[in-house]
């Protein structure tokens, strides 16, 4: 079982370093990585954190609560753009707006993916695996979220990588936090439920305008269809 949990933490460690590199080898095709980031985080929204919170949270505190906790995080993140990120599409071109919120949402999802699973193999180790493998199924679409976000930010190659090294690394840290910090159950799915609706934020008013500002076609919507269509059939392959 320890060798079952190394490989997997590994492997999850690994895609989301090489995927979020490979996206950045191929940034001059930028609207479409945009596009598929978007429907991933979709995806992962949609199918993946709701449902989650859904199962960890209903039988506590009911779903009315669990739906005011996804609107409080699409809310939360929405003031603190428009307050703060300023964020202008006609100065795209010229200038990057501050994406340090979304970047650390997308980081502090790594580390609440590490939590998860040490939270679960804490419960019992068949939890843990089952986790750990749900993490596993989406983290490529981490990587390339990571790497995505980071680019369409800044110019900065070597930021962009030590910003997805920190991505990669993130859910180890928050495995060894899991061992120091106690949370129930249903708590933990009310904060997955706060980054459901960062997430719908971030896909629908940042990536999705972004993609489409700097190259509207067809293959930017096919590339968010098929962003979306991956989580989709990973989440019922591993469900």
């Amino acid at each position: 079982m320890a060798y079952s949990f190394i490989l997997i933490i590994g492997a999850i460690v690994l895609i989301k370093l090489l995927s979020g590199m490979l996206t950045l080898r191929f940034k001059d095709k930028l609207h479409l990585v945009l596009g598929f980031s978007a429907g991933t985080l979709l995806g992962v929204a949609f199918f993946d954190l709701i449902p989650e919170s859904i199962e960890m949270s209903s039988s506590v505190f009911g779903n009315h609560t669990i739906m005011l906790a996804l609107i409080f995080g699409f809310m939360s993140y929405m003031l603190i753009d428009r307050l703060f990120s300023l964020h202008n599409h006609d100065k795209c071109e010229k200038e990057s707006h501050n994406g340090v919120f979304s970047i650390s949402a997308i980081i502090l999802h790594s580390l609440l993916d590490g939590f998860s699973i040490g939270l679960a193999f804490q419960i019992s180790n068949i939890l843990g695996l089952s986790v750990s493998l749900a993490v596993l199924s989406h983290s490529f679409s981490d990587g390339v979220n990571a790497a995505s976000i980071s680019m369409n930010n800044n110019k900065d190659n070597k930021k962009t990588q030590h910003i997805l090294i920190l991505n990669s690394i993130a859910p180890i840290f928050g495995i060894v936090f899991s061992y120091f910090i106690k949370i129930s159950e249903a708590n933990l799915g009310l904060i997955l439920a706060i980054f459901a609706g960062l997430f719908l934020y971030i896909s629908t008013n940042d990536l999705l305008p972004e993609a489409h500002h700097k190259h509207s076609s067809i293959w930017t919507t096919l590339s968010t269809v098929f962003g979306l269509a991956i989580i989709v059939s990973m989440v019922y392959f591993f469900e």
